[in-house]
């Protein structure tokens, strides 16, 4: 575990730091489709992503879902370290998008490790940025863009993370990440189809001209 976490965080944490997270971290290994966080859930312990996936996702009132964003080794979820420290419910879903390796850092800790080490708050301010961004990004493209630019781009994004040209995802759980419908969904990977730059299989979906 510690030659995992230092290949992820010992660029950005001092030693000092590291040991402790090894001190007192708990540490996880998930399968893909594993559910880390659900809506409602009350968090117990920081989250830092050691090896894998992880999608965040939002739900509407009517159960649909929509991606917000992905984490990668390295990150963390700051919606969890908002729910840590404030002590409130999960407004978000976590699922493993691959098999995944994490730490669970303890609530305590994390304010304690704010005052106490300089590159602690910068990976807290930093991780409360990027993901900031990106869910700004994931506002301005249901805002401004057509479903089959948002579609394109989900598949580029699923094919990065995956680092694999086939996605395995069904068109039904396609429509739910992007909070459209199957029907849609299905006539828009068909016209992909159709210009060259997917596959279309039974159970899968080959990217190759993206």
């Amino acid at each position: 575990m510690i030659k995992e976490l230092k290949a992820s965080y010992g660029d950005l944490f001092e030693a000092e730091l590291i040991k402790e997270i090894v001190q007192v971290g708990t540490f996880k290994e998930v399968p893909a489709g594993f559910k880390l966080m659900d809506i409602g859930d009350y968090i117990r312990g920081m989250p830092l992503l050691v090896l894998g996936v992880i999608k965040v996702l939002r739900e509407d009132k009517e159960g649909d879902e929509l991606l917000l964003y992905y984490l990668e080794k390295g990150e963390t979820c700051s919606m969890s370290m908002t729910c840590c420290m404030g002590q409130t419910k999960s407004e978000v879903r976590a699922i493993a998008e691959t098999d995944a390796k994490l730490i669970m850092i303890p609530i305590r800790k994390m304010e304690e490790w704010t005052a106490k080490y300089k590159s602690w708050r910068n990976f807290v301010f930093e991780s409360y940025h990027n993901r900031l961004n990106e869910m700004l990004l994931t506002i301005d493209s249901i805002a401004f863009d057509k479903m089959d630019e948002r579609l394109l781009q989900y598949l580029k994004e699923k094919a990065r993370v995956n680092n694999n040209d086939v996605i395995h995802n069904t068109h039904k759980e396609i429509a739910y990440e992007l909070h459209s419908s199957r029907v849609v969904i299905s006539r828009l990977l068909k016209k992909l189809e159709n210009l060259g730059i997917i596959e279309l299989h039974r159970n899968y979906i080959r990217i190759i001209n993206i």
